[in-house]
């Protein structure tokens, strides 16, 4: 599996200086090109692949002499993305049919966007020893160590955050230590006020960090505004307001890394609804509540680590009225449409639904359904490999859908 590795840098002030040069060149061999590319279209109606772009850069380097200064992977790999980006534009455009989908390649920003490089691993260049980590041009660099990496090199991702850190994410080929087989399996109803119930009767409670932090955002935006412009001070304010952004996201992804670590730890099938978070976040009184819970962050930590460890994810439709079936007699109560009716009872078995388990268990129910429709033989895990059929097939027996 490859999997990779996020340190923070400790680079010294060359490196630093290196280190933005390296990141400055990279997305000026992009503009450089994406124009190039767009006036030859206009003028000619040419195209220029790849390798026609990579046999300029080399005259290039020439022509640009501080083009020699910075590693010569970080350009290639910044043609690479303008190449990957153009297909991606014109493979969309196939599918969306007129609808809105990936856009055109645009000109990358000194502010506003990621900045960052990436290089690959040849003859060495790339070396990891405890707590120090050798890259390109840059020599050997310190960095906090919070675990163990190994595995094969592949490549290496330096990253400068908005609040001024730098981040090297280390892409390793290595084997995953798996989890012991569990027999059990569950699914989950995803919410907002709490983040998830599942079906064992578990309620997950959201922490809500964007809220929580919201006070101190808008202390930060206030002192960030009425800051003079191209001051010390704003500066300041600025670091301070992008430390906060970054403060919340790491909570947000502890608390996602470790549910799912659990979940994936104590069960073999997972089943969950497929959300459309694009669709949902349209509602403008409930937007910052589906953005801060990070729901589709979450479904993907499920899958990959799925993945890693023979468990299965298994979605269910969209439209499946998981809130409004009974789960006792299979009744669909349409009131239930409202969200303000937390609990019912149901008017043809008298059974009493509390609105998030009875959903949970209505998700299970229809996950194990998918997976026995499928064919054991045939059951696939989120990223499509099989998956342990005889585990699956003693699991679906034991609740009787098979």
């Amino acid at each position: 599996m490859q999997k990779a590795f996020k340190v923070t840098l400790i680079p010294t002030h060359n490196q630093e200086v290196l280190i933005n040069k390296t990141i400055g060149c990279a997305r000026f061999v992009y503009n450089r090109f994406l124009t190039l590319r767009k006036e030859l279209y206009n003028t000619e109606q040419k195209t220029l692949n790849y390798n026609g772009c990579s046999q300029q850069l080399t005259l290039l380097k020439k022509e640009i002499e501080w083009l020699k200064e910075v590693d010569k992977f970080a350009l290639q790999n910044s043609l690479k993305n303008l190449e990957t980006a153009y297909k991606n534009f014109f493979s969309d455009l196939k599918k969306a049919k007129g609808k809105k989908g990936v856009g055109f390649p645009r000109l990358k920003k000194k502010h506003g966007c990621k900045q960052s490089y990436k290089t690959n691993l040849t003859n060495g260049n790339i070396q990891v020893i405890e707590n120090r980590l050798k890259l390109p041009k840059l020599g050997w660099v310190k960095f906090h160590k919070s675990q163990d990496i190994t595995g094969k090199l592949i490549n290496v991702t330096v990253t400068c955050t908005s609040s001024g850190k730098y981040i090297a994410s280390i892409l390793c080929e290595t084997e995953i230590e798996k989890y012991p087989q569990v027999t059990q399996n569950i699914g989950l109803d995803l919410g907002i006020k709490a983040y998830l119930v599942t079906s064992d009767g578990e309620v997950v409670d959201n922490p809500k960090y964007y809220r929580t932090q919201k006070r101190k955002l808008r202390s930060c935006h206030k002192k960030l505004s009425r800051s003079a412009k191209s001051s010390s001070n704003r500066v300041k304010a600025k670091n301070k307001l992008a430390r906060t952004y970054e403060r919340i996201t790491n909570l947000r992804d502890d608390f996602l890394h470790k549910l799912s670590t659990r979940l994936i730890k104590e069960n073999s099938i997972i089943c969950i609804e497929d959300l459309r978070v694009a669709n949902m976040v349209k509602n403008h009184k409930l937007a910052m509540s589906i953005s801060d819970a990070s729901w589709a962050k979450f479904v993907v930590m499920l899958e990959y680590k799925a993945l890693w460890h023979d468990r299965i994810v298994q979605k269910i439709g969209t439209f499946y009225p998981s809130s409004q079936t009974c789960n006792h007699c299979g009744f669909i109560n349409p009131l239930v449409k409202d969200l303000k009716l937390r609990e019912w009872s149901c008017p043809t078995c008298s059974n009493y639904n509390l609105r998030d388990n009875n959903a949970a268990l209505n998700i299970l129910g229809e996950g194990l359904r998918l997976i026995a429709a499928v064919g054991i033989p045939e059951a696939l895990n989120a990223c499509g490999e099989l998956v342990r059929p005889g585990a699956i097939q003693a699991e679906i027996v034991e609740t009787g859908i098979a």
